[in-house]
């Protein structure tokens, strides 16, 4: 991936936890490093397909005045929030804040915080056999898509499936989403089982009826082992309600783990169910 720079910009302001640094001010350099692809601008010898230095430099100026920040770590976070909202050709972003005049005793250059953030792509499935199912599979998508700095990038179609499991119950409608989002991984499972409560699910039976059912299959290229986070989903594979949906979405996307496609996989699980 290519990047684009901007190195230390100079801002004279007044963040800081202590009141001193709340009156006095203090001098901040900003340097920013952005991963976008120059290809097309290159060939092209064209503005319009690159992000313009001036224009970002402008973005990180409105940020550094628009608040006093206790921590350059919120600085840094708004910063970089900033950029990936408003300039959606840049992929990646590093922002380094340093702050040369930091009240320590000691003899020293600067101190200064790193903060690498990025646009992720996840793979959300998403279930319900209480109600109106399309109604609600409906409405779990808008209030996903509501989230904040997140996009519903692609749907495919509901699908009746037959439930998972022992338990006696109605068939299913599934579906599968492409998102993007500058959530991390954990923060996006938050927000998933927030949308779940909001919308009246109660967790009673496992794989038993639900009235919204919103898991994360895929984020980015990820392998996450959390106590209450697993990418990507342990039994993704096995279950042909997450492969046929997200096969009509993303067949070309490659699991992590399995280093198979999910067109691949889908055709795996066809040939051993038959």
């Amino acid at each position: 991936m290519d990047k684009i720079y901007i190195e230390n910009l100079e801002f004279i302001g007044n963040h800081g936890v202590f009141k001193e640094e709340k009156m006095l001010h203090q001098k901040f350099s900003i340097s920013i490093e952005m991963e976008t692809s120059t290809r097309r601008a290159g060939v092209n010898d064209d503005l319009n397909h690159s992000t313009h230095y001036g224009f970002v430099s402008d973005h990180v100026e409105k940020v550094f005045f628009s608040k006093s920040f206790d921590l350059i770590e919120a600085l840094g976070e708004a910063i970089a929030e900033e950029i990936l909202v408003n300039f959606p050709l840049i992929q990646k972003v590093k922002v380094l804040v340093k702050k040369p005049w930091a009240p320590i005793r000691k003899q020293f250059d600067f101190v200064a915080i790193e903060a690498n953030r990025q646009r992720n792509k996840a793979y959300l499935s998403i279930g319900s056999n209480i109600g109106n199912s399309e109604e609600n599979l409906k409405r779990a998508i808008s209030l996903i898509d509501s989230l904040k700095n997140t996009k519903v990038t692609k749907c495919s179609s509901f699908l009746v499936t037959e439930p998972f499991g022992d338990v006696i119950q109605d068939n299913f409608l599934n579906a599968c989403l492409e998102v993007t989002t500058l959530f991390t991984g954990v923060e996006l499972l938050e927000n998933l089982l927030n949308i779940e409560k909001e919308m009246g699910r109660v967790r009673e039976i496992k794989w038993g009826p639900r009235l919204i059912d919103l898991d994360i299959l895929l984020f980015n290229n990820d392998i996450i082992e959390l106590d209450n986070l697993a990418v990507p989903h342990p039994w993704m594979c096995e279950r042909s309600f997450v492969l046929d949906p997200l096969c009509e979405i993303a067949p070309n996307i490659v699991h992590p783990l399995e280093r198979k496609t999910i067109t691949t996989l889908k055709r795996i699980l066809d040939k051993s169910s038959n």
